[in-house]
């Protein structure tokens, strides 16, 4: 049953915006990362996962709130059981780690999708929030790779339940690892500005474009 609904989801995103990937600073390569991406919508996790190929689909664990994707049983299970989502706690708290249920999934050998920016914003990234530090500098074999998601604030703009028939394109850029003795904000302005690069239109060769599984 999750396998179905998990391929329906993905068909049916390719079909309202397409979601071509295009790996610009990087391969598909099943090896550890942490990709990092700007939040435009709702959307965003499922065009990312459906824009990966087939193999990586399964060792990505995309990050959610669980404040909105645990609030029912149905989201839940598109969040959990479906995409297989860490959900975090966004929730201040006097005492804990509320990066561990990442740093399990990370110290487990996966790999995870995060939106540092921790809200949506539009055609502005906006800045990054600490947590990409603390993961990059914890876990170093794990790549951090931007993402960059073109069109899917104005496929499905904020407050609007329509969804505009535009085409998405996944820009994968080169991995942003954290440098030896790099201040946690000199990195979180570098790893954002190594996501706004993307944004900038490129003429690609159809070779750098990510054939569908």
């Amino acid at each position: 049953m999750t396998s179905v609904v998990r391929t329906l989801l993905i068909a049916l995103v390719r079909l309202l915006v397409g979601a071509h990937a295009r790996w610009e600073g990087c391969a598909p390569e099943t090896r550890q990362r942490i990709y990092f991406a700007n939040h435009a919508s709702h959307l965003d996790t499922l065009a990312i996962i459906a824009a990966l190929p087939a193999d990586l689909r399964g060792r990505v664990h995309p990050v959610a709130a669980l404040d909105y994707w645990g609030r029912s049983r149905f989201r839940r299970f598109l969040a959990v059981d479906c995409l297989a989502a860490v959900l975090v706690d966004r929730a201040v708290r006097p005492t804990g780690d509320p990066l561990q249920p990442l740093t399990d999934i990370l110290a487990q050998g996966g790999s995870l999708l995060l939106f540092p920016e921790g809200t949506r914003g539009g055609d502005e990234i906006g800045p990054f929030r600490s947590g990409l530090y603390h993961l990059a500098k914890r876990f170093p074999a794990a790549e951090p790779v931007p993402v960059y998601l073109e069109n899917l604030h104005r496929i499905l703009p904020k407050g609007s339940p329509l969804i505009v028939p535009l085409i998405c394109t996944l820009r994968f850029g080169t991995p942003c690892p954290l440098q030896p003795g790099e201040a946690k904000a000199a990195y979180l302005a570098r790893a954002r500005d190594a996501l706004a690069a993307l944004a900038a239109p490129r003429d690609l060769t159809p070779s750098e474009e990510t054939p569908r599984r």
